[in-house]
């Protein structure tokens, strides 16, 4: 799936709190056409999350999640989308995304909230993102506090590929998330962003997700549905500094922004007219 040309990730949500786009896709249906939709405006993967993680919200049962979430996933499959990944920290959720279908796991706690899931992972055999997070998510957005931004992700996430390969996840099959907007206020996520390329350390492809971030509204004093071109921006500093992958809201516009950023790069250009 990673090549040369840094891949966008399409973000169905379905829940009724997300911070961005919660409520919007009333019914099973309307989630699949959305998915489905993803994939036309350029989508190479769609991530289906059934739980909001901005703060102040509350935590659902994982039944619900899974009625949320699974027959999604399996209306996709069905319609023939392309590869799907669960966003979850569940391992009850995202063993049924994949039984309905879904080819990746992206887990925001880094396999640290759930202990079944780098087991359940490791079985199946499936990548797994990896993403940088402290506390839980009724306190990982209060005060949180570095003494080197990220220096302290590299180790946290070295930590949490640790915690894969102690379950027999191959290190190949893991992908690395700094994590923007979580656990991190505006400055924290900037920095973040700005140092970017000292992930290289850990040898792992990168997923940065920026969309619609509040630290793009702290910077343009905007509200979360006009921070499209503060998203641009961001996704494509992302690229230009050695993002693998971005997680968006906006498929069609980012699409577009990552396609430039690549050939600015200089990584795409070959077979491509100018």
């Amino acid at each position: 799936m990673l090549g040369e040309r840094t891949l966008v990730v399409g973000i169905l949500n379905v829940t009724p709190d997300s911070f961005s786009d919660g409520g919007h896709l009333a019914g099973e249906e309307a989630a699949v056409a959305r998915g489905l939709a993803l994939f036309e405006e350029g989508a190479d993967w769609v991530d289906v999350g059934g739980e909001s993680t901005r703060p102040g919200a509350t935590r659902v049962v994982p039944e619900e999640e899974v009625r949320r979430t699974a027959p999604v996933v399996e209306g996709l499959r069905r319609r023939g989308a392309g590869p799907l990944s669960i966003d979850t920290t569940r391992a009850d959720v995202a063993r049924a995304a994949l039984d309905a279908g879904a080819d990746v796991v992206n887990d925001v706690s880094g396999l640290a909230f759930d202990p079944a899931m780098a087991a359940l992972v490791a079985g199946r055999g499936v990548p797994v993102v990896l993403m940088h997070l402290r506390g839980g998510f009724e306190s990982m957005h209060r005060t949180p506090a570095y003494g080197d931004v990220m220096g302290e992700i590299v180790a946290e996430l070295e930590a949490a590929l640790g915690r894969a390969a102690a379950a027999g996840i191959a290190r190949e099959r893991t992908i690395v998330d700094p994590g923007i907007g979580f656990s991190k206020d505006a400055a924290h996520s900037l920095e973040a962003l700005r140092r970017l390329g000292e992930l290289v350390a850990l040898d792992r492809p990168v997923l940065v997700g920026p969309s619609r971030k509040s630290f793009i509204g702290r910077v343009l004093g905007a509200d979360v549905d006009d921070r499209l071109m503060g998203t641009a921006a961001a996704v494509a500093a992302s690229v230009l500094l050695g993002a693998h992958l971005v997680r968006v809201h906006d498929v069609r516009e980012m699409a577009q922004v990552v396609r430039v950023a690549d050939a600015v790069r200089g990584d795409c250009l070959a077979g491509r007219a100018a």
